[in-house]
């Protein structure tokens, strides 16, 4: 149902452009090419035509626009949605070792360090 709003809507909006690209800013467009009198719709009607099929055409996208939000497949659902790669690993990957504290060494200058305090005299 989600590809058929997309489709429509993708149709509406080249309609959209085609019928907005007829028209002419300066209130010629389509009009001026039946000036003829004798027309059934004449000059004047023609331009009222283009206008509410812009009209139209701008409503429709708006609400198949809408209509496909509540359409749209749903992507938390466990069952459709395949799991994250980047979350597989970061639960497979092993936590890291806790850092041990550090070795003591002897000093450089070959004193030892004393390994208990001095008595209090």
């Amino acid at each position: 149902m989600y590809t058929v709003f997309s489709i429509i809507i993708i149709l509406v909006c080249i309609l959209l452009t085609l019928v907005v690209l007829i028209q002419n800013p300066k209130g010629g467009g389509i009009a001026a090419n039946f000036a003829s009198p004798n027309q059934i719709m004449g000059a004047k009607r023609s331009s009222d035509v283009i206008e509410k099929a812009t009209w139209i055409l701008a409503v429709v996208l708006i609400v198949f626009s809408l209509a496909s939000n509540f359409v749209r497949p749903s992507v938390s659902s466990e069952t459709d949605a395949p799991e994250s790669r980047i979350k597989d690993q970061i639960e497979n990957t092993a936590a890291p070792a806790p850092l041990a504290a550090p070795a003591q060494t002897a000093p450089a200058n070959g004193d030892a360090a004393p390994t208990t305090a001095p008595a209090n005299q």
